[in-house]
């Protein structure tokens, strides 16, 4: 197929592929080649097809799901709400998780009171600057708490380096 379509990249889900992960998402974003996915189903795919299209191949975690459907539509939707032009808000992409090695900041939406808990008052402020300040406090807690390894990725500068010996010291 590669030589009478040289403008394919073909994929195959497996457990056995390269992992997955934003950087992987961002390249096929990127790709001006059609891709074209190749989803197995309960055994998977006989290695001659594998070895026949040329196929890479890429896994989306150290687990097995009955069909490689779900793990081909994680790619996808991954890949492509990063093109421009998918989502409502681009600047949203900007700001996800993974995008810089950081979890997102703590969401909140209205009510500004559920159950007793209260948004932070920061965010009702109305001031930007400070809301700014606060989310990037925010991802770097939840960072920190909930995927440190990520920190190690990631080039703190000297802000961010203070933020995350403030969220050591309270923990």
């Amino acid at each position: 197929i590669k030589k009478d379509y040289p403008e394919l990249r073909i994929i195959m889900v497996s457990p056995q592929g390269e992992t997955f992960n934003h950087d992987k998402a961002v390249e096929l974003s990127r790709e001006k080649n059609r891709l074209v996915f190749i989803c197995g189903h309960y055994e998977g795919i006989d290695e001659r097809v594998r070895q026949g299209l040329g196929a890479e191949e890429i896994s989306i975690g150290d687990y097995i799901l009955t069909g490689g459907e779900l793990p081909t539509l994680v790619v996808i939707d991954a890949a492509v709400r990063l093109i421009s032009g998918v989502l409502g808000d681009e600047d949203s992409v900007k700001h996800d998780s993974f995008a810089d090695f950081l979890l997102d900041y703590s969401q909140y939406t209205r009510p500004p009171e559920y159950k007793g808990m209260k948004v932070p008052e920061v965010l009702l402020s109305g001031n930007h600057e400070e809301i700014k300040k606060w989310r990037r406090m925010q991802a770097i807690k939840n960072t920190y708490f909930k995927r440190p390894d990520l920190l190690e990725k990631m080039k703190l500068t000297d802000e961010d380096k203070k933020i995350l010996n403030e969220v050591k010291k309270k923990a």
